[in-house]
Formats: C-alpha cells, sequence, structure tokens
C-alpha cells in the first residue's frame, strides 16, 4: 500500500483577483499544476480529505467539531463545482472509516448530504484537472470557523484515527491520497456569533442554499478586503504573518505534535487570524501519516499574498523508506 500526503491553503479570490507580484500567483498555479501531474501518475484509489467550512455546508443551528461525508455534493461557492457538483464518496468505505474513528475513542459526526464548499472542493480542483469526482473521496470537515472550535489535542486524534483506518485497509495496490487544506495566516471577513446584528446570526445559524444575489454580495465583500489590504489598509484585517507561516511548516516538517498539542484557539487566533484555525487539517492530515511512520516533507511553495487573503503555502509528503 502506497500513502502520500498534499497540504495546500486554499483562497477562492484566485479566479477574482491577481497580485500587483505577478510572479506570486505564477508560482503557485505552477506548484499546482506539478503536483496535479503528479497526482495523474500516482492515481490514487482513494482519496481522505481534510479540509474547513466558511458557513456555506455547516451551520450552528448543529455544528459539528468533525464530520465525515458519507455522500457529498460542492456547495457550489465561488463557481467550484457548481456544474458537476457530486463528489465521487465510495460510501462503504466511508462507513467503515467512520466506524474505525469511532473506535478508536473520536466521536465524529457523518452526513448522507454533506455540502463541501471551498475549502475542499478548491484543492481537488486545482489538483484533479476541474473534476471533482475523478477519484474516489471521502471528504471530512474540520470546524475552523465556527468558535468554540475543537482543541488541537482531539485533532491530532482524529488524525491518528483516520490513520488507524487507513493501516487496516492493507491492501497491496491501495494508493491513498491525504490532503489537508486551509490557512495558512489569513483573516477573512468571517462574522463570529455574538458581534453582528441578529440578521447575520440568523445566517450563521441556518444560512444553507442562500441566493445567487446574497452569494454574490457576501463573495464581493470578500474580494474588497483582499484589495484593501493589497493597498496598505490593515484596519481592515489581521495582517498576514509569513514568520508564523513558517515556524508552524516547521513544525510540520519535524512532527513536532506535542509543540502542535499546545496550541490553542486564542493562539491561533492572534498569530493567524480568524481563518489561521483552518490549520487543524494541515494538523489532522499529518498525523493521519505520521501515524503509518516517519515521513518527510517538502515544501513546494510559499508566498504572502494579500489580494488573496493568504500565507499561500502547498507541502507534501511521503513515508521514508
Amino acid at each position: 500500500m502506497a500513502v502520500k500526503l498534499i497540504c495546500a491553503s486554499h483562497s477562492p479570490l484566485m479566479e477574482f483577483a491577481s497580485p500587483q507580484e505577478q510572479r506570486k500567483e505564477q508560482v503557485v498555479r505552477d506548484t499546482f499544476s506539478k503536483l496535479a501531474a503528479e497526482v495523474k501518475a500516482y492515481d490514487p484509489t482513494l482519496i481522505i480529505t481534510f479540509g474547513p467550512d466558511h458557513f456555506n455546508g455547516f451551520f450552528y443551528d448543529l455544528m459539528p467539531s468533525f464530520c465525515v461525508g458519507i455522500r457529498a455534493t460542492a456547495a457550489g461557492d465561488w463557481d467550484y463545482g457548481k456544474a458537476h457538483p457530486e463528489l465521487n464518496v465510495p460510501e462503504a468505505t466511508a462507513l467503515q472509516l467512520v466506524r474505525r474513528v469511532l473506535d478508536e475513542g473520536v466521536d465524529v459526526a457523518y452526513s448522507y448530504r454533506m455540502q463541501a464548499d471551498h475549502g475542499v472542493t478548491q484543492p481537488l480542483h486545482f489538483l484533479c484537472d476541474g473534476q471533482l469526482n475523478r477519484y474516489p473521496t471521502i471528504p471530512i470537515f474540520i470546524n475552523g470557523a465556527a468558535a468554540p472550535m475543537p482543541t488541537t489535542k482531539r485533532t491530532l486524534a482524529l488524525g491518528r484515527a483516520v490513520g488507524q483506518f487507513i493501516q487496516s485497509l492493507n491492501l497491496e495496490n491501495e494508493r491513498i491520497l491525504i490532503l489537508g487544506t486551509g490557512g495558512l495566516s489569513h483573516d477573512p471577513p468571517t462574522p463570529q456569533m455574538g458581534s453582528v446584528p441578529a440578521e447575520v446570526e440568523e445566517f450563521l445559524i441556518c444560512g444553507r442554499n442562500p441566493t445567487a444575489e446574497s452569494r454574490n454580495n457576501r463573495q464581493a465583500k470578500i474580494i474588497a478586503v483582499g484589495q484593501k489590504l493589497a493597498a496598505g489598509d490593515m484596519s481592515v484585517a489581521v495582517p498576514l504573518n509569513p514568520e508564523w507561516d513558517r515556524a508552524l511548516l516547521d513544525t510540520l516538517a519535524k512532527a513536532d505534535f506535542a509543540a502542535i498539542e499546545a496550541m490553542t484557539e486564542a493562539d491561533i487566533r492572534r498569530d493567524g487570524g480568524r481563518g489561521g484555525q483552518e490549520v487543524r487539517s494541515w494538523m489532522a492530515a499529518f498525523a493521519a501519516l505520521h501515524t503509518l511512520g516517519e515521513y518527510q516533507m517538502t515544501t513546494h511553495c510559499y508566498e504572502a499574498i494579500s489580494e488573496w487573503i493568504a500565507g499561500f503555502g502547498i507541502v507534501s509528503a511521503e513515508l521514508k523508506g
């Protein structure tokens, strides 16, 4: 059995704004193209992807820390998966994963009608030539937007339980690809309960399936924040934090899970902004891989791109030997 990992930042603004430094955008797009070719050559028999949500598929009417998609479609935000929204979820295998994770002591929710937003669909779009359903894929949601959020300790426990599931497959011809997406440092204008008007709270509680006008208005606000950040207006968001991003990448490369476990929600918010909470997806992905053995991580690119409101990093990892 072969196992590989790819973790990447995401930003829906990639299709709506270009950095003043065009080199940065080219580096990111070239990296995705290179890794897409590698994924195609690898031809995974199963993708397990950890990703967040941005109040497109998960809301405060019932907010789990973790949720496995037994059946899933793209939420359609930022047009990802709008034409062909179905993900190719192997239902029986997803249920086996849920059973194993529960047996390992991690209480995980599961959904027969998951709506996966760009936190899951954008990386699949770039790594699978726009075909979200090209490979059998099990999406695993990790709450990285709706406070209070799961601790880093429980996030690592989830990743390790998924690693145990992968190990249990033990099929000679299995080729597993673990994806983690989110972060790194960024601070999009995600509304927070307790600090917004009643109508916004209502959206955060039950805002599924918005009208096209509502979705466009929301996306326009995010585009505007990126433009202001690029113009030097730091009043609209916590600035990107390349030092924190690189330190986190170094921590993951060294498999220093004790340091990760020590990180609190408040620490991440202070250093990485609201969107920095999404790094839980990277943590779970690396914990899953590390359960199978020691790994070697390669950083393919890192660029701080204000126009995309993202410290944008892309890495891969393979088991040693």
